[in-house]
């Protein structure tokens, strides 16, 4: 699990990524149209030299330079989307320095229009940068196994219906014999046990292909910085929204004013952009996926091996022995900043927990990835629990914000949000698995955090 909130710089690296490679795809695409029509196919200046390029195949299996050769797409945005963009020229944003008209017109079509902005600061024209974010729908409502069990189950019913399987209970479990057709129901009768193969099921179902359950959502990236106006009226946070995600001074700061879906695409963005560097290093082994953590996971990581603790640092007190607070919170009715912070605080603020992890409450309100059910705790499972209906938009947020009191500040509190819904008081932070057990360190690490809380405990 990250250490701490993912920051405004982190969240940065991700909407300059896909900003600029939708501007590359964008000029790559209007090249390409100017060189198949180009009188002079030597010429290779302004806009030409950010056409598509070459993929270098020199570190290609065999597979996969054919499968490059051979490719068939469905559309020209899926051809485009799996061509190689020429990362190595610089792109030019000064008006003054546009290296011709047709750079320009692509360019500018990405600003807003200049009686749409004030104080003639240039502005992106945000809703037109788009990540795809394409996952597989396995376990979801609507997803594989769910719908692989529902085909099933009319099959199984279709055929007992016309006599072609008789149902038996054997130990509280249904099971289905199958009598060979013309037979009559003989003791006889020659019986043959049925398997339904997932390949037998997707031949009998087409709507059971797998490419049926890859979804590709259309996330905008940037971040919504009116949620600073919006969420509390009638108070002055204009300095919030016009400077809080850009400014340097708050680079460190929990990015804050993303939706569930954009916190879900940053993980996939980050997986992608880690294992691609991962395969440049020689014997160096692809990452699991970034993901946001099950609401289990979250309480697990916040508790900081303290089993029976009410807050991450343990006591039931807010306020260490030296009369400070202990997390970014609303202390008192009315006043925000007596524990010296108005809104957000750094992301490595204030004493970690037994974990080494920042700010598990206060500060920032962090993104599950459990849909809330208020009576969740009635029918998950213990093993690893998770509940997420893809169908329900409410979201587990958890560990409480600067503008919460400190019940909401609690490991074992609950709240939500609606997943479509930015808050200036929600932000997030991913985990991804830890492959195997080592025993070894995991005990050395148990008996490490033990010794720590065992402090604190003598301490407070």
């Amino acid at each position: 699990m990250d250490e701490t909130e993912i920051t405004n710089s982190e969240y940065r690296q991700f909407v300059n990524w896909t900003r600029d490679s939708v501007l590359r795809t964008a000029l790559a695409i209007k090249a390409e149209e100017i060189l198949e029509s180009d009188s002079d196919p030597e010429s290779t200046g302004g806009i030409r030299q950010y056409a598509f390029i070459e993929a270098d195949t020199s570190q290609l299996s065999v597979y996969e330079k054919w499968r490059l050769e051979n490719e068939v797409y469905d559309s020209d945005e899926e051809f485009y989307a799996n061509q190689t963009l020429n990362w190595d020229v610089d792109l030019i944003l000064d008006r003054n320095d546009y290296p011709d008209e047709d750079y320009l017109e692509v360019v500018e079509s990405f600003f807003l229009e200049d009686d749409k902005v004030f104080n003639e600061r240039r502005t992106w024209d945000t809703e037109k940068f788009i990540y795809r974010h394409k996952y597989s729908d396995v376990t979801g409502s609507k997803g594989y196994l769910k719908r692989m069990e529902e085909r099933k189950d009319d099959l199984i019913r279709a055929l007992l219906e016309e006599g072609y399987i008789d149902e038996t209970t054997a130990g509280g479990f249904p099971t289905y014999t199958y009598y060979e057709e013309g037979r009559e129901l003989m003791e006889d009768a020659v019986e043959d046990q049925i398997i339904i193969t997932d390949k037998f099921m997707q031949s009998e179902f087409p709507d059971l292909d797998r490419s049926n359950f890859i979804r590709e959502v259309p996330v905008p990236i940037y971040p919504d910085t009116t949620v600073w106006i919006r969420d509390f009226k009638y108070s002055y946070n204009e300095p919030m929204h016009n400077d809080y995600f850009w400014h340097d001074a708050y680079s460190e700061y929990p990015v804050v004013g993303v939706t569930w879906f954009q916190a879900s695409a940053f993980c996939e963005w980050r997986t992608l952009t880690k294992n691609a560097y991962q395969k440049t290093k020689k014997k160096k082994s692809l990452v699991p996926k970034f993901r946001l953590p099950t609401e289990a996971e979250w309480e697990y990581a916040a508790r900081g091996g303290l089993q029976g603790g009410m807050y991450p640092w343990g006591g039931p007190y807010t306020k260490n022995d030296r009369g400070c607070f202990m997390a970014n919170f609303k202390p008192m009715r009315g006043d925000y900043a007596v524990d010296q912070a108005l809104y957000t605080v750094e992301a490595n603020a204030y004493d970690p927990n037994g974990y080494s992890l920042y700010n598990m409450a206060g500060n920032v309100a962090e993104w599950v990835n459990s849909s809330y059910e208020s009576e969740a705790y009635d029918f998950s499972i213990t093993m690893n629990p998770n509940v997420n209906n893809e169908e329900n938009n409410k979201k587990i947020v958890r560990g409480g914000s600067w503008k919460d009191v400190k019940y909401y500040l609690q490991v074992s509190s609950r709240d939500y949000e609606y997943a479509n819904q930015p808050r200036s008081y929600i932000g997030f932070r991913t985990v991804h698995e830890f492959l195997g057990a080592d025993m070894t360190a995991n005990t050395m690490t148990n008996q490490t955090i033990q010794k720590e809380n065992n402090k604190r405990s003598s301490i407070k």
